[in-house]
């Protein structure tokens, strides 16, 4: 069976939902320099961004909770850094907290995907070497926090 070819790729299902990380890690490194409101953040990304593709609910939950929780992300993540706060770059902390409220409060999203995105971000907008830092914290907290996941995907648990 051929099928025609119309040199577009098929659009990727979760696309949508990369394209919300990028706008909410967008949003979020805003947010650190000024210290807005999460609604305002929001309403102006809203005006001037273009949202087509973009799983606009998933980037209002992101942003919206990373405001909301930030101090509780940044707890969790502590204990995964090997370098003082200070040491931590602006958008290397907006990945990793992305990554930590996606692994603490989103369970429907695997913790690899979880990862992988948050590593792509780093790699993506960060420092040369930010996404071996990021992929590093994320997976010793996503051992923490998601180990029946692990354990059911490496064979050692049973559901």
């Amino acid at each position: 069976m051929s099928r025609k070819r119309s040199g577009k790729r098929p659009e990727n299902p979760f696309e949508p939902r990369s394209r919300a990380r990028r706008r909410a890690l967008q949003a979020l490194y805003q947010w650190q320099l000024n210290d807005d409101s999460a609604s305002s953040i929001i309403h102006q990304f809203s005006e001037e961004q273009n949202f087509d593709g973009v799983d606009q609910d998933y980037f209002e939950t992101l942003v919206r909770e990373v405001v909301a929780r930030r101090d509780a992300l940044d707890e969790a993540l502590s204990p995964y850094l090997k370098r003082s706060e200070a040491g931590v770059d602006q958008m290397e902390r907006v990945v990793l907290r992305i990554g930590a409220c996606e692994l603490l409060h989103h369970p429907e999203t695997p913790y690899r995907v979880v990862i992988d995105e948050a590593v792509e971000l780093a790699h993506r907008f960060g420092a040369e070497q930010a996404h071996t830092f990021v992929n590093g914290v994320l997976d010793k907290l996503a051992s923490e926090v998601r180990t029946l996941e692990r354990q059911v995907e490496e064979g050692g648990g049973r559901v």
